[in-house]
């Protein structure tokens, strides 16, 4: 199946007494990496390529895996590329790779 998007996240969860976020993002990114969806990680968000219906649940379980660790809230900031004809990483950004 086409890619039909890419969605960058940034998942920011309010953690009990304020520890340390860094586990906690990175259980939500061990989520994508089990989701098969291809991905990529940056240092300040995380790109997701495939189905937008896919990439939307998926973004809902990292929602609900935070609540489940403790997290009173999350906040998840997301850009969305939906391109019907198809969508990828490499297109995007193959020129600017060595």
């Amino acid at each position: 199946m086409l890619s039909n998007s890419l969605v960058s996240i940034q998942i920011i969860p309010k953690t009990k007494k304020n520890e340390d976020v860094i586990p906690y993002v990175d259980h939500a990114i061990s989520l994508i990496e089990n989701s098969g969806l291809k991905y990529e990680v940056h240092p300040l968000e995380t790109t997701i390529e495939g189905d937008l219906s896919k990439i939307f649940s998926l973004i809902e379980q990292m929602n609900e895996a935070m609540v489940e660790k403790g997290c009173s809230n999350v906040i998840s900031q997301i850009k969305v590329l939906y391109q019907p004809s198809g969508a990828s990483m490499d297109d995007l950004t193959s020129k600017y790779r060595i």
